[in-house]
């Protein structure tokens, strides 16, 4: 029987990768491991695993939402995880956009600065 936790971590690596997530995985310690494991289930056993909206969408709403609350350091790993789920550069701008007219210019222009820099390390 597949378990949350099986089926989060399965969907983990298909979004952010087999090296995103076995490098999270040996950083894992006894004291984070319960919060590790309670994202895997979450995030990505429930959330992420849910098909009533695509991956494509989960990504976008993803990264407005981190510009949006000023949750900056996750931006450049869904930027990354952004081109395993279909969500074009085009698709995050727009999202950024949305982020810029309902939270504010500031937030939607360091996210940008940001997938920018992200982007720049992909295309190297």
């Amino acid at each position: 029987m597949t378990t949350r936790y099986d089926t989060g971590m399965t969907v983990r690596r298909e979004v952010l990768g087999d090296a995103h997530v076995d490098r999270a995985e040996a950083a894992k310690t006894p004291l984070d491991g319960p919060f590790q494991e309670m994202i895997t289930e979450t995030a990505w056993g429930n959330l992420w695993a849910n098909d009533r909206i695509s991956r494509r969408e989960r990504s976008m709403l993803t990264l407005a939402l981190l510009a949006a609350c000023g949750n900056f350091e996750e931006i450049p790993m869904h930027v990354r995880a952004a081109t395993r789920t279909g969500t074009s550069r085009e698709d995050i701008m727009e999202a950024f956009q949305h982020v810029a007219v309902y939270a504010g210019v500031p937030k939607a222009n360091h996210a940008i600065k940001l997938a920018k820099q992200t982007w720049a390390e992909l295309d190297a």
